[in-house]
């Protein structure tokens, strides 16, 4: 690089400090100034000989990351300072002690704190990156503003990925909308969230990411016009009425729209409500509420409302603090449009969520929805022996779950997760009360424990001193905290049981002359096909387990000999049985390739989405199974590529000439006669498939069929869904994937 490049880049870099400090959101006195100062010529002198993939300074990173965590989080001087720090332990030669001598202790245990989040050890026997999100979800914990910052690393990675590895960015965009694009919208970081969730898709799904980004282009103008028309006819009853306001078009993002195309089966032209109206409003604290109403009765005077489609969050706000109104009005041309209605405080905590809730707190008592969060989080984490995939699966359920809201029988109001059960309200209120439950009454009538709750319901729960939770409690509830809750008094359980029956075993063998030892025990856990010694023990305390199936155990060890032979004999039978059930993979094993060597791997088909030949797809390497071929858009993909990133596999077809498979199609439509006859001759006589099942049937003029045909690969089936579309009186026509 020549000296003028240099002084360029030096120049660039000055440009994107004074950047930092003019667009954070927090006032920042001398003393911040100073510590941020500090810390830019820290991180700058530390990461000076480090450049990144793309080939500009590293130091551009940190600076990106602290830009978002000043403006677009809205965090103070302590994390802007943490945020240029964050590489700074994990890349360079200086200490977590160096940078609390020079700092301070919150600064030093904020970096120490990103630095452990990417020092994971690999757990052979689980997945890393599992074990990398508990991790993660520990430190908030600690301190939620390492979340935070590492959110705003994660969306600065996430934008300049462009120079990556293609399975590189596959994994990191997986893990993007697994765990962080959820925890933003958890944390009410609504803007960030929008843009991790567009990004991943950009990297998961290239083609259906482009193929919405150039019909948004198309529609661009059409869409400005619609929403001035409503904003110019709105605009006048507005400003006659006095009200101080701005008007601002949505569009609905990228990701919301696959979503919606995706949940509901249409496409990009279908999905209705593709932007929205947003109404911010000035007022002072105590007008808020009547200004809100007062909007809302403007709107629906000039547009009809849907009754069941309001959402009203400022007088119960969201547990993430987000507070707003939301009318979806039927505008002109028949077309759903959502007004959101929110004012200048509302709007500031919808964007900077965390941040701006703690500055309209002004110290006041009451805890905010993210500190209940935070608290209901900490009990969750009670229990974090377990399997780290259950883990992260058991915490994510609940980030991104709409809420309703419930009544006790005081007239308290509580918030739950969309599709909560009476169970799961009952351990909202305390675990103890929760593991007492003996019965619920909603609305005054008695319920099962997995009565699914309604907004609006008041719950009371029975309970009883004598009542213990029992294994099918963990199908009543839907809350991690609630499922963790009775995960940890059924183990206990099962540790008691298990000690007695330990003691019980010994007993039972000292009796049939057998010397209890680890030999014995590993002996018996094979003897009967169990996984571990605490399935054994919990099984005699329990039992399940004979004594005339001890004795069989005592005379098969006590005649060595026999059963040496007996155990042979028995091997070679069980390895040709093996073969002969063992299910043909595939009769052609060139049809998938594997890795950039394209080896030739046996494999199965999954069945969650049943892969076709042209299909784009992915090897996965299970424990038992060996290969399975996924889908790239398979509805577990996500999981998997983000969970279990080191055992995906890059895999494609070569080659379909000889391999048949089966695709199942669902049709529907208006029932117009002739119209089966049509289906059966377009897909028998004009494609070279096979049908192998058929079934249809007609409810009030509806039709429904299910056709499940054999084709060569997915350009014939392509044809074929094509053709289809066109007969008379058809409607949809979905290639169906089981989850």
């Amino acid at each position: 690089m020549t000296e003028i490049d240099i002084e360029k880049e030096n120049k660039a870099i000055a440009q994107e400090y004074k950047e930092l400090l003019r667009i954070s959101y927090q006032t920042l006195s001398p003393t911040d100034k100073k510590l941020i100062r500090k810390a830019f010529d820290v991180a700058v002198d530390a990461h000076k000989e480090q450049r990144r993939k793309s080939g500009e300074a590293y130091i551009f990173h940190p600076i990106a990351v602290a830009k978002i965590v000043a403006s677009e989080i809205g965090l103070g001087a302590t994390s802007i300072a943490a945020a240029l720090l964050h590489d700074v332990v994990e890349d360079t030669p200086v200490t977590v002690d160096e940078i609390e001598r020079l700092f301070n202790p919150k600064v030093a245990q904020l970096v120490e704190g990103l630095t452990k989040i990417s020092l994971v050890q690999k757990d052979l026997n689980a997945s890393m990156q599992a074990e990398n999100f508990r991790k993660m979800i520990l430190t908030l914990n600690d301190d939620v503003r390492v979340i935070l910052i590492k959110l705003a690393d994660r969306l600065h990675n996430m934008q300049t990925m462009d120079s990556m590895a293609e399975y590189k960015q596959t994994k990191i965009a997986s893990e993007t909308l697994y765990i962080y694009a959820p925890l933003a919208h958890r944390l009410g970081l609504y803007n960030i969230k929008t843009k991790l969730e567009d990004l991943g898709l950009k990297y998961t799904e290239p083609a259906v990411y482009n193929d919405i980004v150039s019909k948004i282009r198309e529609t661009k103008e059409e869409q400005d016009a619609y929403i001035k028309d409503i904003s110019d006819v709105l605009k006048k009853s507005l400003d006659s009425e006095g009200v101080d306001y701005i008007i601002k078009g949505r569009p609905k993002s990228i990701y919301s729209i696959r979503r919606k195309m995706r949940a509901q089966n249409v496409t990009f032209d279908e999905v209705y409500d593709k932007f929205a109206l947003r109404i911010v409003y000035k007022a002072d604290p105590h007008e808020e509420k009547f200004i809100a109403w007062k909007i809302y009765s403007i709107v629906t005077d000039h547009y009809r409302p849907s009754p069941s489609r309001l959402r009203d969050w400022i007088s119960s706000p969201k547990s993430t603090g987000y507070e707003a109104l939301h009318i979806t009005v039927m505008g002109p041309k028949g077309r759903w449009v959502e007004v959101q209605v929110r004012s200048e405080r509302m709007d500031e905590i919808a964007e900077k969520g965390y941040a701006a809730h703690y500055k309209y707190k002004n110290g006041a008592t009451e805890e905010s929805g993210l500190d209940t969060w935070l608290n209901l989080l900490r009990e969750a984490l009670e229990n974090p022996e377990t399997n780290a995939v259950d883990f992260v699966e058991d915490f994510k359920m609940n980030l991104y779950s709409k809420e309703i809201f419930v009544f006790t029988p005081k007239g308290e109001i509580k918030s739950l997760p969309k599709g909560a059960t009476s169970l799961d309200f009952a351990f909202s209120i305390h675990s103890e009360i929760g593991i007492k439950t003996r019965g619920t009454r909603v609305n005054g009538r008695l319920v099962p424990l997995n009565y699914e709750l309604k907004s609006g319901d008041q719950v009371e729960v029975i309970t009883s001193p004598n009542q213990k939770p029992t294994v099918n409690w963990l199908e009543y509830v839907t809350t991690s905290r609630a499922k963790n809750k009775i995960k940890n008094v059924l183990n206990e359980n099962t540790k008691k049981i298990a000690e007695e029956g330990k003691e019980l075993l010994v007993r039972k063998l000292k009796h049939l002359k057998v010397t209890f030892n680890e030999q014995v025990t590993n002996e018996l856990v094979n003897f009967f096909k169990l996984k571990t010694s605490l399935d054994l023990f919990y099984r005699v305390g329990i039992g399940a387990i004979e004594n005339q199936q001890l004795k069989d155990y005592a005379a098969q060890k006590s005649n060595s000999f026999i059963n040496f032979f007996k155990n042979k004999i028995k091997r070679t039978k069980d390895t040709a049985d093996e073969d002969i059930h063992k299910p043909v993979i595939s009769s052609n094993y060139d049809m998938l390739v594997f890795g950039t060597e394209h080896d030739k791997l046996d494999y199965k088909l999954s069945q969650c989405c049943n892969p076709i030949p042209g299909d784009d797809v992915f090897g996965f390497v299970t424990i038992n199974e060996g290969i399975k071929v996924h889908k790239k858009d398979c509805p577990n993909a996500i999981g998997m590529q983000s969970n279990y990133a080191y055992r995906i596999m890059s895999a494609k077809w070569i080659d379909s000439s000889q391999e048949e498979f089966k695709a199942i199609i669902n049709i529907t439509g208006m029932d117009v006669l002739g119209l089966t006859n049509q289906l059966t001759k377009v897909i028998s006589n004009n494609m070279s498939v096979n049908i192998q099942s058929i079934s249809l049937s007609t409810d009030a003029g509806i039709f429904h069929g299910q056709v499940a045909v054999i084709v060569k690969n997915n350009t014939i089936l392509k044809k074929m869904i094509s053709a289809i579309k066109k007969i008379d009186g058809v409607d949809k026509v979905t290639r169906e994937y089981r989850t």
